[in-house]
């Protein structure tokens, strides 16, 4: 009778340490899949995070990134220098990063630029193009000498391939751009002045040389 008892008991015994047996083992498949279950959840947040902020960066740059604009380099003599830029005809206003503009896309009516000396601020997309044509563009504003005004537009109208305009935002009184190429001068005696123009009308630097600089736009 005891042996059987005792039977009985080593029976129960045994179920019971086999049903916490599987118990144990499906907490353990529980958690594992859990823990699956998470990893998945991160790497998918992960990977869509990566493509919204990959997104957010493509946007947030790509104003900046279309006009792909070189950095410039100065001189010892103090002339700025930029590398290659962009050529496209557009037909609205482009954001140009310096002020006046030394080249980039611009539109395909140009200024003309036989000498000519204009009394108000050019549409810069079409002054671009007349530097495209090899044209140096004098610059002014309203700190700039009347007497060195006047002796520039001189130098100007007696100079094919150039022109002149005033652009009020411009950082110095007088600053002589040529394509990717600008610098300031400290006024019409500045023999820098005379150097910019004969290095740079219809120079080396011209995109399109022998283009006209007639036939455009008059303001």
């Amino acid at each position: 009778m005891g042996s059987a008892k005792n039977t009985s008991n080593a029976s129960r015994k045994a179920r019971i340490e086999e049903m916490r047996r599987a118990e144990r083992a499906r907490d353990r498949r529980g958690r594992a899949l859990i823990i699956t279950l998470s990893a998945v959840v991160v790497a998918a947040l992960g990977v869509g995070g990566f493509f919204l902020f990959s997104r957010a960066d493509d946007d947030s740059g790509s104003k900046d990134d279309a006009k792909d604009w070189p950095k410039y380099k100065v001189t010892e003599g103090g002339e700025k220098v930029w590398g290659k830029l962009g050529r496209t005809h557009v037909t609205k206003d482009v954001d140009y990063p310096m002020t006046p503009p030394v080249g980039g896309d611009h539109h395909q009516a140009w200024m003309n630029c036989n000498g000519d000396v204009y009394e108000k601020e050019l549409r810069e997309v079409n002054a671009v193009h007349s530097l495209e044509h090899g044209a140096v563009w004098v610059t002014y504003n309203d700190k700039a000498k009347p007497a060195d005004v006047k002796k520039l537009a001189a130098k100007v109208r007696a100079t094919p391939y150039s022109l002149m305009s005033p652009v009020e935002d411009q950082k110095d009184p007088v600053m002589l751009t040529a394509w990717a190429h600008q610098r300031t001068v400290s006024g019409a005696d500045d023999p820098k002045v005379k150097e910019f123009f004969s290095t740079y009308v219809q120079g080396k630097q011209t995109p399109e040389p022998g283009a006209a600089c007639t036939s455009g736009l008059a303001q």
